[in-house]
């Protein structure tokens, strides 16, 4: 059986200086195209998966754009909708050194945003399909748009699919308490959740001990006790963390966690420390690399491995969208970390 994935979100034109300038300095912008659920997409793709974008962009060349974009990378398009008046915007200001990046949004009455039930026929979207993967940034978009996603959950729960959902908290969009309220009604669908080290605090309250991310301190039982109270609470299957070691906005260290409720076990991946070229996209890599080593079989341990060498190696790329293949990014994870020329 051919191993479908649907995801599930808000596409967006995507606006930043070149390289390192900031915005105020900037006499042109470039253009590429972005948004948690077709990043995800794209790695799928990108490692051979048979993968759906869905979402609504307008019917004019801007949309068109967006689709496009998709098609490039050999995502299925066929369920965005067409409809609406605008396809939201973000400007990025990469940061260096001490100077953090910065994201400034412009996407209200986006057409996914003000798209309606009747936009999506999930039982048809989700024919074939194994795996179903949204984010929290989704049903932050709208109040409609967070009732599209829990009719989609409950379809896809019917229909036998493995859910994924991202926490994904973005403050710009909605407050700790709307999130909580409404993420609380979608995770009982959500086999594997995908965090961050502040996403669980945020959303849930669910907080990791002794962990201090401004410096870099990261307290590797204290994410355990955070995916053992996810899944104690909503029923999740698999609980994967993001550790995410700031220590400046161009050094990050950068490693993950997958724990399993089936038998009470986390495992650990290397930790990488990271020269950053764009940080923005990386915990999407994370996560289209997560879902692919779990859908081809990996094992827990190679699972964790894959998926944060994906992303690690996400952060040396320009844009949002991960270029890297299969083949390097197992190198990377077998330990050829030295970055040498391969010739």
């Amino acid at each position: 059986m051919t191993k479908r994935v649907i995801t599930f979100g808000e596409i967006m034109m995507r606006l930043n200086p070149e390289g390192y300038l900031r915005l105020v300095q900037a006499s042109k912008l470039e253009n590429t195209y972005a948004g948690g659920e077709a990043n995800v997409a794209v790695s799928l793709a990108n490692y051979g998966i048979d993968v759906a974008f869905v979402t609504k962009v307008p019917a004019h060349e801007v949309g068109q754009c967006a689709v496009n974009e998709m098609r490039r990378y050999g995502v299925d398009t066929k369920w965005m909708v067409r409809g609406g008046d605008r396809l939201g915007i973000y400007f990025c200001e990469k940061g260096a050194s001490q100077r953090p990046s910065k994201v400034i949004y412009d996407r209200a009455n986006s057409a996914i945003a003000l798209a309606t039930k009747e936009d999506f026929d999930w039982e048809k979207i989700f024919e074939d399909a194994v795996w179903f993967h949204w984010t929290g940034i989704t049903p932050a978009l709208s109040d409609n748009v967070a009732e599209i996603c829990l009719e989609a959950c409950r379809v896809a729960k019917a229909k036998g699919l493995t859910v994924s959902c991202d926490l994904n908290y973005r403050k710009k969009l909605w407050s700790t308490e709307k999130a909580g309220q409404v993420m609380g009604r979608l995770m009982p669908y959500v086999d594997v959740c995908i965090a961050n080290e502040e996403d669980a605090k945020d959303v849930f309250g669910i907080e990791a001990e002794a962990t201090d991310i401004n410096k870099g301190q990261i307290n590797y039982d204290g994410y355990v006790s955070v995916a053992k109270q996810l899944t104690e609470r909503f029923g999740c299957k698999q609980v994967a963390i993001t550790l995410r070691g700031s220590i400046s906005a161009s050094v990050n260290e950068w490693g993950g966690m997958l724990y399993s409720s089936a038998d009470n076990q986390a495992v650990f991946s290397p930790t990488y420390t990271i020269q950053i070229v764009d940080r923005v996209g990386g915990g999407d890599s994370f996560g289209g690399a997560l879902i692919y080593a779990l859908l081809i079989g990996y094992n827990q341990q190679d699972a964790i491995n894959f998926a944060v060498a994906g992303s690690c190696l996400k952060h040396t790329i320009e844009h949002d969208f991960n270029q890297m293949s299969i083949k390097e990014i197992e190198s990377l994870a077998a330990g050829n970390a030295s970055g040498r020329v391969q010739r």
